[in-house]
C-alpha cells in the first residue's frame, strides 16, 4: 500500500482521493429527508460506520485510520472555553451544558455497550490545554513563583505517570489454550450468570489450581459438574472464575477482583491497576486544586480561593482574565466528579468492598447501605479498617495465595 491507500471495512483496496465515491447509502439518505421520508432501520450506523472507516490520515504503510470519538474534545473544547470567556451569561450556559452532554455520551455509549476514547482523549486534552493557558495566561501576570510552576508541573507528571500504569494489564484472566474464539458449543441451556462470591463447592486439588490462578486451573466446564459450580462458570471466556473475579461485558475479559470498567482511562480497574489508579486519582485531586488555587490568587488578589471562586468582580475586566477564570470553573467541576469518585473509591477500600460486588449487592438485596448510601457493605470480605487497607495495598504485590477470604 502506498501512503494514501488502505484497505475499507470491506475488504476491497481503496483510496483516500476516493473517500466521497460510492456513498449511496449518503445519497438515499438525502434524497429521503428531502423528500421527508423515513429512513430505513439501521442506515444512520451504516452512515456512521462509513464516514469512520474512511476518515484517515496519510502514513508510511498506508492511510492510517483516525478515531472519531478522539475528535470532538479537541475541537471543541478550546472553541466552547472561548466562548465562554466572552460573557458571564455564555459561561455559565455552556459550563452547566458541558457536564450534562458528557452525561449524556456515556449514556449512550454505556447503553450500546461500547468502548469509547472520547473521555480519555478529554480528559487528557483538558489537562494539556488547562496547563497551557495556565502559563500562557497565568504565570506572565508575575504573581506565581517558579518553584510553584515547578512543583505543578511535577504533579502533572506524576498523575500522568500513575495514569500509564492504570491503563496497563488490571489483572486478565488467561483464556484457555486453544479457546482463544469463546464458543457457545457444549454449554448448558440454562442461563448462567457470574457471582462476586468466588468458588462453591470446589474441593481438593481442583479448587486449589483455580483459586491460585494458574491458566490450567481455569478449566473447561461440563455438564455433569455441581450446581454451585456453573454459578462461576463465565460463558463468554469458557473458564472458571476465582474469587472476586468477574466479565467486563466492554473488554470481552473476567478481570480478576473486577472494581469496575472506568471510561475515563477506557480499561478496567482490577487487582493489577487498582492502586495506580486511586494514585492518579490522588495526584489529580492534588495537582488540580493547587493550580485552582494559583489561578484565583492571581486574578483575585485579596481573596481567598473558595470566595474568589464564587465571588470575583475583575473576572471579566479583560479576555485574559476572563479566559482564566472560565478554564478555573471547568477545572472545578471537573476535580468535584473525580474527589466524588475518588471518595467512593476509598470508602470502598475501607470496607473491602469493590464497585461491582457493591452494585450486584444492591441488585440482590443483600448489603447494607452506610454513610447515607455512599458505600454499600455486603460484610464478606470486610476484616476491619486496617486489614482491608492492608489487603489493598498489597494487591499485585506476589501471586494470589490461597487464603480464607479466596474459599468463602
Amino acid at each position: 500500500l502506498c501512503c494514501c491507500e488502505y484497505v475499507d471495512r470491506r475488504g476491497r483496496r481503496n483510496h483516500l482521493a476516493a473517500c466521497c465515491c460510492d456513498c449511496e447509502e449518503l445519497d438515499d439518505g438525502c434524497d429521503r429527508w428531502l423528500t421527508c421520508k423515513s429512513l430505513p432501520p439501521g442506515a444512520l450506523e451504516r452512515i456512521a460506520d462509513t464516514i469512520a472507516d474512511r476518515l484517515r490520515v496519510p502514513w508510511f504503510s498506508g492511510a492510517v485510520k483516525i478515531n472519531v470519538s478522539l475528535v470532538p474534545p479537541l475541537v471543541l473544547l478550546p472553541v466552547f472555553l472561548h466562548v465562554a470567556a466572552l460573557h458571564f451569561l455564555l459561561g455559565l450556559i455552556i459550563l452547566t451544558s458541558l457536564p450534562v452532554v458528557v452525561l449524556w455520551y456515556y449514556y449512550l455509549t454505556h447503553r450500546r455497550k461500547e468502548r469509547t476514547l472520547f473521555f480519555l482523549s478529554l480528559g487528557l486534552f483538558s489537562l494539556g490545554y488547562m496547563y497551557y493557558v495556565f502559563l500562557r495566561e497565568v504565570v506572565p501576570r508575575g504573581h506565581v513563583e517558579f518553584s510553584q510552576v515547578v512543583v505543578l508541573t511535577c504533579g502533572l507528571i506524576l498523575m500522568l505517570a500513575a495514569l500509564s500504569r492504570a491503563k496497563k494489564d488490571p489483572g486478565y484472566l488467561p483464556i484457555p489454550a486453544g479457546n482463544e474464539e469463546p464458543s457457545h458449543q457444549g454449554l448448558p441451556n440454562k442461563s448462567v450468570r457470574g457471582s462476586s462470591s468466588g468458588l462453591h463447592g470446589i474441593s481438593g486439588a481442583a479448587s486449589s489450581r483455580a483459586v491460585n490462578g494458574d491458566a490450567k486451573g481455569y478449566c473447561r466446564m461440563s455438564a455433569e459438574q455441581p450446581e454451585s459450580v456453573k454459578k462461576d462458570w463465565c460463558t463468554k471466556c469458557q473458564l472458571v472464575r476465582p474469587a472476586r473475579a468477574g466479565h467486563c461485558r466492554l473488554c470481552g475479559r473476567c478481570v480478576r477482583r473486577l472494581d469496575h470498567h472506568c471510561v475515563w482511562i477506557n480499561s478496567c480497574v482490577g487487582e493489577q491497576n487498582h492502586q495506580a489508579f486511586i494514585l492518579a486519582l490522588s495526584f489529580f485531586m492534588l495537582t488540580s486544586v493547587y493550580g485552582i488555587t494559583l489561578t484565583l490568587h492571581t486574578i483575585c488578589r485579596g481573596r481567598t480561593a473558595f470566595v474568589a471562586l464564587l465571588y470575583c468582580p475583575g473576572a471579566y475586566s479583560d479576555y485574559s482574565s476572563a479566559l482564566s477564570f472560565t478554564c478555573v470553573w471547568y477545572c472545578a467541576i471537573v476535580t468535584a466528579g473525580m474527589g466524588y469518585i475518588l471518595l467512593i473509591q476509598l470508602l470502598n477500600i475501607s470496607y473491602n468492598v469493590t464497585e461491582r460486588e457493591a452494585r450486584l449487592a444492591l441488585r440482590d438485596n443483600t448489603g447494607r447501605r452506610l454513610l447515607g448510601g455512599l458505600v454499600i457493605d455486603t460484610g464478606q470480605y470486610n476484616r476491619g479498617l486496617l486489614c482491608n487497607w492492608g489487603h489493598f495495598l498489597s494487591l499485585g504485590s506476589s501471586p494470589p495465595q490461597r487464603s480464607a477470604e479466596d474459599i468463602v
